[in-house]
């Protein structure tokens, strides 16, 4: 698993509360989040797709194009993300290119696990 830890010391990092939805499955999305700390589900019409910790990423898709969100992303345990929209994750490219390859291979990640889950 790829782990992001260039949030860690995040000024902007909020708290949630375990059960809070960050953001559900059909949304309209314009940012993704990096959890500091604590857990965060994925889950897809129902059904748990992923467990997100701290140093994970989630809702990354919504920076590369403007499809409704494919999943929920609900607190599992009080948590700290930091949000990243657009403006942001240019300039985290920009100062850390390594941030990029790091969120393509969460993206790759999902993508192979997703089509293994479609196989089934």
């Amino acid at each position: 698993m790829t782990d992001i830890h260039i949030f860690k010391s995040s000024p902007d990092a909020v708290e949630v509360a375990a059960g809070e939805v960050l953001f559900s499955e059909g949304d309209a999305g314009d940012v993704m989040f990096a959890v500091v700390e604590g857990e965060v589900e994925l889950t897809h019409q129902g059904r748990m797709v992923e467990e997100v910790r701290g140093g994970g990423i989630l809702g990354e898709m919504a920076l590369i194009d403007t499809a409704p969100r494919s999943a929920t992303a609900t607190a599992r345990t009080a948590a700290r993300v930091v949000s990243i929209d657009q403006k942001r994750f240019t300039f985290l490219v920009h100062e850390h290119p390594t941030f990029a390859l790091q969120v393509m291979r969460v993206m790759a990640r999902r993508l192979r696990q997703a089509n293994v889950t479609a196989d089934r």
